[in-house]
């Protein structure tokens, strides 16, 4: 009875042995074996590793304290790690920590041109996974959905061999998801416009980013969508003429969300805008608008956003 057990163990050794290939971006990136010195930049996605199970696969974390602060949730689960940089790493900081692997995307740790890109990390063995949503910044990809932050998820989970736990996290995600959106629909949708940051032009998202997924998830349209960017910068006379009538802040940085609420409702320009005249604003963590596992708390407050929003205005 020993040696057909012995060839079973044998056996499932070395299926987790194979080469895992990803796709990442425009890229596909094969693993040989799972990495063991992980480094991830931003808050949403030292969460996604967090949530794997994957803090003893890492070294550290980059890119959180310089613009946005830990919730008690996530300090506790990375006490153990140290951040590396406060914002961007440089190349030398992450090949100082030994890392074999950094989880980054396009605008999130990494830029266009700049000196840490997967190509200029491969001579030292540092092997980069592309955030789905950042994509678009090197190519084309279709429109933001949902399916973006499962898609980082079960990829994590392939590349670190715990494909198993990923697929249950996102079976579970969908279930709620489809739990909180049941109500959802029937009804025109909600205009909806992004506020992150700025006065004189604000910083919005458009049709790529994770928010246009969550409003629309949560039955809203974001009056950015024909906006053929993920984050980015535009003027105050298209939102004012699209007329919003709930107004996302994202709230994060040295700017709070009362500050940016408060900044609207003074100013002339906007006061005839449907969601100003209503006080229809709902607040989003930075980590709950980027794509993350706490895009599901994010649109289950949407909803009842939406849902209050519309009792205003039909009052």
């Amino acid at each position: 009875m020993k040696l057909p057990v012995l060839a079973l163990l044998l056996s499932a050794s070395a299926a987790l042995a194979e080469p895992v290939t990803v796709e990442s971006c425009n890229r596909n990136v094969t693993f040989n074996t799972p990495p063991a010195r992980a480094v991830s930049n931003d808050v949403n996605l030292t969460e996604m590793m967090l949530v794997l199970g994957l803090a003893d696969r890492m070294v550290g974390y980059t890119g959180i304290s310089g613009w946005k602060t830990l919730d008690e949730e996530m300090r506790e689960g990375v006490a153990e790690l140290p951040e590396l940089s406060e914002k961007y790493p440089t190349k030398e900081v992450l090949v100082g920590a030994g890392a074999d692997f950094f989880f980054a995307g396009w605008n999130y740790g990494m830029k266009v041109g700049g000196e840490v890109t997967p190509e200029t990390l491969a001579p030292f063995g540092i092997k980069v996974y592309e955030l789905t949503e950042s994509c678009i910044h090197i190519g084309e990809k279709p429109k933001v959905a949902m399916a973006d932050m499962y898609n980082d998820l079960l990829n994590l989970g392939r590349i670190f061999g715990v494909e198993q736990k990923a697929e249950e996290l996102v079976a579970g995600y969908e279930a709620r998801l489809a739990e909180v959106t049941a109500g959802v629909g029937g009804t025109d949708p909600i205009r909806v416009f992004v506020y992150d940051s700025g006065e004189d032009t604000p910083f919005t998202a458009g049709r790529y980013a994770m928010p246009t997924a969550l409003i629309e998830a949560a039955g809203g349209v974001n009056v950015m969508d024909d906006l053929e960017k993920s984050w980015a910068t535009v003027g105050w006379e298209p939102v004012v003429a699209r007329d919003p009538e709930v107004v996302i802040i994202v709230n994060y940085g040295d700017v709070t969300a009362e500050q940016k609420i408060a900044f609207m409702k003074s100013n002339p320009a906007f006061a005839g805008m449907a969601a100003v005249k209503n006080d229809n604003f709902v607040v989003l963590d930075y980590v709950e608008a980027t794509p993350g596992p706490r895009n599901i708390r994010a649109v289950e407050d949407l909803v009842v956003g939406f849902s209050e929003a519309r009792e205003k205005l039909v009052n």
